[in-house]
């Protein structure tokens, strides 16, 4: 009976997970609704199986929510991640705040302590180490643009420091600024700054994603720029994907797989 617990709770999250992932990147939105309707029945699985068969886990159960909700706020307010994502974690520290070790053990065969007491934190590092490797695919696709002949940095950008040009190369691509205009989930590396003058200076933008007003206001102004002939048509830009879509696969990851940093430190270390 304690199984048939772990597959509704496992399921319950991984239906939310998706269906979260999805909407946000079809709309940038989720709707609080989703996680009001997942979150009691996650809650009430969680706590009735506990107490039925291990009671001595409720406390740590509160513990991980606590941690998890602290370490999720802490995100959101600086800036870390967005709100989906940190009331993802938290329905998933009602959903799931251990492995389900009696439903599956980790393919290499290891799991790390982490994963066995803080499962949503375990989840979160897998999400942003497959976020992170991304950039692989952002350095191979520079690289063959600059294959074809062309230029990634312009002479306005003669200015801007390496570290900010690395970080660009591996964040985004080269995009038009009317391809900027359709796809509403690119979003723009560089902005166009005038003065009183009539002088401008092109710069490249790094951190958050910016709202969309925002959004739209850089693009107008690179738009008027490509107009004017003060800049070239190409345009540094970031697809913005989600991290509800890592924070899903992180999740699918640490089930079949486990704690990846927990895997690569046992690597190194032998």
């Amino acid at each position: 009976m304690q199984t048939a617990f772990a597959i509704a709770r496992t399921s319950l999250t991984l239906i939310f997970l998706t269906y979260a992932s999805f909407s946000d990147y079809k709309t940038r939105e989720v709707s609080n609704s989703l996680w009001i309707l997942a979150a009691p029945p996650a809650f009430a699985l969680t706590l009735v199986e506990l107490f039925l068969y291990e009671p001595a886990q409720l406390l740590l159960y509160g513990l991980c929510f606590g941690l998890t909700t602290a370490f999720a706020v802490i995100l959101f307010y600086s800036g870390g991640f967005g709100g989906a994502d940190a009331k993802a974690l938290m329905c998933l520290a009602i959903a799931l705040p251990f492995y389900p070790e009696n439903l599956f053990t980790p393919i290499l065969g290891h799991n790390s302590p982490m994963s066995q007491i803080f499962f949503p934190i375990t989840v979160f590092s897998n999400s942003v180490l497959i976020a992170a490797a991304t950039a692989v695919y952002f350095f191979i696709r520079n690289i063959w643009y600059k294959g074809t002949g062309k230029r990634l940095f312009e002479e306005g950008h003669s200015t801007e420091p390496l570290r900010k040009k690395i970080l660009v190369f591996i964040t985004g691509y080269k995009k038009t600024v009317n391809e900027l205009k359709e796809k509403w989930h690119l979003y723009p590396l560089e902005d166009i700054e005038e003065n009183a003058e009539n002088t401008f200076r092109r710069k490249l933008v790094l951190g958050l994603i910016p709202q969309d007003e925002d959004r739209n206001a850089i693009v107008e102004r690179l738009a008027k720029a490509v107009e004017t002939g003060k800049i070239k048509n190409n345009v540094w830009a970031t697809p913005g994907l989600p991290l509800l879509i890592f924070i899903t696969v992180g999740f699918i990851i640490a089930l079949f797989f486990g704690d990846i940093v927990w895997i690569c430190v046992r690597a190194l270390l032998g």
